[in-house]
C-alpha cells in the first residue's frame, strides 16, 4: 500500500489526535471515555503499523475485518465479545469522524458488522440483602455516619459510583433531590428518599464539617478523614466493607446497587421510562434489560406457586 509522511493530514497518530480532540471539545465526553477511545485507537495504530499503513486514506473495509480478528487475541489470552464490539465501536467511530471531516473519502468502517453479544442481565440483590447491607452500615462514630450516607445515596439514586464521589454539597441541597452530573455532561434530577435524605443530614451536620477543616477547602459532598474528596477507590472499600459485615454470600460492586435501585423500582410498578430518566440512559433499551430481570422473578414465582406450572 502506499505510505504517507506521519506527519500529513491523514497519517494515523496525528488522525487520532484529531479525533480525540473532537470528542473532548465538540462533544465533551468524559475523561474515562476518552481515555477508552485512546487506548482502542492506540491498539488500532499499532496494529496498522505493523501492516505497514502510515495513511488513513488507504485503510479498506478488508483491514479493519482483519484488525477486528486479530484484535480477538491478546498475548495468550482471547478478548471478550463484548470487548471486541467496544474496540470497534471506537474504530468506527473514528472512522466516520475521518469521513465527516472530508480527510478521506470514504466511511471504510461503515459495513464492518461487530460481533453479536450475548444478553447479558443486570445482577441485582433483593430487597431483604439491601436492607442487611445498608444496616450493617451502623454506628455513630464520624466514619460510620459517612459510610451510611455514601451507601443510602448509591441505592436511593442509582447513580454510578463516579457520579455519586462528582458530586458537590450544592448539588444536594434543593430539598429532597439531587442533581446528578452523567456521561456527556448530562445533569439529571433524582428524588432523595427519607432514609437517605436522614442519612445524608447527619453527615452533613455532624461530619463533613469535621473532615473539611483537615484539609483544603473542597464543595464535594463525601470527603475522606483527611478532608479530600472521597475517591471512587475509596468508596468502593466502603462498599466491600459493609458487604463483609453483612455476610451476603454473593459478589457486591458498586453497580450492585444502581441494578438493585431499577429492578426495585420496576418491581414496585415504576414506568421503565421513568426508570430510564431516573437512571440517565440514553436509550429505552438500555433500561428494558432490567424488565427481563423481573420478568424472570415473576416466571419463578409462578412455577413455584401455580398448582400446574410444573
Amino acid at each position: 500500500m502506499a505510505q504517507q509522511a506521519v506527519a500529513g493530514p491523514t497519517g494515523v497518530d496525528r488522525a487520532i489526535d484529531g479525533f480525540l480532540r473532537h470528542i473532548t471539545i465538540e462533544r465533551g465526553l468524559s475523561a474515562n471515555t476518552i481515555a477508552a477511545y485512546r487506548r482502542d485507537l492506540g491498539r488500532y495504530s499499532e496494529w496498522l503499523r505493523s501492516r505497514g499503513i502510515h495513511d488513513m486514506a488507504t485503510v479498506g473495509e478488508s483491514d479493519i475485518s482483519a484488525f477486528t480478528q486479530a484484535a480477538r487475541t491478546v498475548g495468550e489470552g482471547e478478548l471478550s465479545a463484548s470487548s471486541i464490539a467496544r474496540i470497534l465501536s471506537s474504530v468506527r467511530s473514528f472512522h466516520r469522524y475521518l469521513a465527516e471531516e472530508g480527510l478521506v473519502d470514504t466511511d471504510a468502517a461503515r459495513d464492518v458488522k461487530p460481533p453479536k453479544l450475548a444478553l447479558r442481565l443486570p445482577k441485582a440483590i433483593s430487597i431483604e440483602q439491601m436492607d442487611r447491607l445498608l444496616t450493617a452500615t451502623g454506628g455513630d462514630d464520624p466514619v460510620a455516619l459517612r459510610d451510611r450516607a455514601l451507601l443510602e445515596l448509591l441505592y436511593a439514586t442509582g447513580a454510578r459510583i463516579s457520579e455519586v464521589v462528582d458530586l458537590n454539597v450544592d448539588d444536594v441541597q434543593d430539598g429532597d433531590i439531587v442533581r446528578v452530573t452523567g456521561k456527556g455532561s448530562k445533569q439529571r434530577i433524582v428524588p432523595v428518599g427519607r432514609f437517605a435524605r436522614a442519612a445524608l443530614d447527619a453527615y452533613l451536620v455532624r461530619v463533613r464539617p469535621v473532615f473539611s477543616v483537615r484539609g483544603p477547602s473542597t464543595p464535594a459532598l463525601f470527603l475522606g478523614i483527611r478532608g479530600q474528596r472521597l475517591s471512587r477507590q475509596g468508596a468502593w472499600l466502603v462498599i466491600q466493607s459493609a458487604a463483609e459485615r453483612a455476610k451476603l454470600e454473593t459478589h457486591i460492586s458498586p453497580h450492585t446497587f444502581r441494578h438493585s435501585f431499577a429492578t426495585h423500582l420496576l418491581q414496585g410498578g415504576a414506568d421503565v421510562r421513568v426508570v430510564q430518566d431516573l437512571l440517565g440512559h440514553s436509550s429505552v433499551t438500555t433500561t428494558q434489560l432490567y424488565t427481563h430481570v423481573t420478568a424472570d422473578t415473576l416466571i419463578d414465582m409462578y412455577q413455584t406457586a401455580h398448582p400446574r406450572a410444573r
